[in-house]
């Protein structure tokens, strides 16, 4: 039993990782963000083709950051990347109206997918330095969160090129990667307790 606690708390305590799947529709600026998480700056960016991967350390959890393509040809293949996705964030362009539907639908269908029905999500509202961006209320109705009763969601209002809101983001995964740790011990502890009062009651009858 003494191995078991150590286990426990060690799982507990240790360094936390999450592996974090990021989408949006194409221009939504996730590329950027996953830079100004990683290296604190902006950096040139083109439309990206393939993915990129980069590991984002914060409150003691090591983030996997894989961003995917957003363009529509591209789309199809997001489902490649679902698989043992802990988080996802949708990033949405708050300035383009046009295409919040558009958002909107691919974000149903990814939710949809058997394999993310586990991941918690994390929508950013992005580019909300333009003057005529959706605040987080609207894109919030826009995109039907609202019905998603079975999803764990939080949308967070962002500016990737100053920063702003990107780490308050990331407070809300990692609260609950630390929740569902929690949740963890606290189920093996109560089963090993249950067990052990069954194990004396056994032996005092």
């Amino acid at each position: 039993m003494g191995l078991t606690f150590t286990k426990l708390f060690s799982r507990l305590f240790a360094k936390k990782e999450m592996r974090i799947l990021m989408v949006g529709l194409d221009a939504a600026g996730k590329t950027t963000i996953l830079y100004k998480l990683k290296l604190g700056e902006i950096v040139t960016t083109i439309p990206t083709i393939g993915f990129n991967v980069e590991t984002v350390e914060y409150k003691n959890i090591s983030f996997t950051v894989w961003d995917v393509g957003g363009q529509d040809k591209i789309r199809p293949l997001w489902r490649h990347y679902f698989q043992n996705t802990q988080g996802l964030i949708f990033v949405v362009d708050s300035n383009d109206r046009d295409r919040v539907v558009e958002a909107r639908d691919e974000l149903h269908r990814m939710l949809n997918e058997d394999e993310l029905r586990d991941a918690v999500l994390l929508v950013f509202a992005n580019k909300q330095d333009l003057p005529n961006a959706m605040n987080a209320a609207e894109i919030t109705d826009k995109l039907g969160l609202h019905s998603l009763r079975q999803r764990h969601w939080y949308i967070q209002s962002t500016c990737a090129t100053s920063g702003e809101g990107l780490y308050e983001g990331l407070d809300w995964l990692s609260n609950n990667i630390a929740n569902k740790v929690i949740a963890y011990v606290g189920y093996y502890l109560n089963n090993i307790l249950e067990n052990s009062l069954v194990f004396f009651l056994f032996v005092w009858m």
